[in-house]
Parts: C-alpha cells; structure tokens; sequence
C-alpha cells in the first residue's frame, strides 16, 4: 500500500507541476504579446513621425487625405518596384507584387 500512495503523490507532485508550467507559459505568452503591440505601437508612431516630416503642411490634411495619397502613390508600379529594391537590399523576401507584372507582354 505504501508504494501505491507514494505513486498517487507523485502524481499529484507531477500534476502540480504541470499546472506550475502551463500557468508559466501563460504568462509568457501574455508579455511576448504585449512586447510586440509596445514594438508595433512605437513602430507606428516613428512612421507617423517620419511622414509627417516628409509631407509638407501635413497637419493641414486629414486622415482620410493622407490614406488616399498613400494608397495612390505607393500602389505605383515605380514606387513598388522602389520597395522591392529595398527589400532585396535588406535580404528580404519582397511579397509586393507590380500590378503590370500578371499582365502578359502585349
């Protein structure tokens, strides 16, 4: 009988220990998701900070003005063909593709 019950301690013990863990895990799990929205919030501040720097009188325009530029400018086969030169420069993987790239040679 004595072994018996020093099995069910030690798997209590174990069990215990599993739970210490899992709870561990947990926690880690909570911080690294708080470090990266920390990263991507001060990523997105010094991009704000850096395109406002770059557009003149950019307090004059709205939110939506400031999307709509981005998204006429930067959807440019120039300047995506710029952001894969970058990228490459970087050792990257690009992922932007030209939207004249799909289309066949005439």
């Amino acid at each position: 009988m004595a072994t018996a019950q020093k099995l069910a301690e030690q798997i209590e013990a174990a069990e215990k220990e599993i739970r210490e863990k899992e709870n561990s895990l947990k926690e880690l799990r909570q911080k690294h998701k708080e470090q990266d929205s920390k990263e991507r919030s001060l990523r997105r501040r010094d991009r704000g900070e850096i395109l406002e720097n770059l557009i003149e009188a950019s307090e004059t325009l709205t939110d939506g003005q400031i999307k709509t530029f981005l998204e006429k400018t930067i959807k440019t086969d120039f300047a995506l063909k710029i952001l894969t030169e970058i990228k490459e420069q970087n050792g990257g993987a690009t992922g932007v593709k030209s939207e004249t790239a799909n289309k066949p040679e005439d």
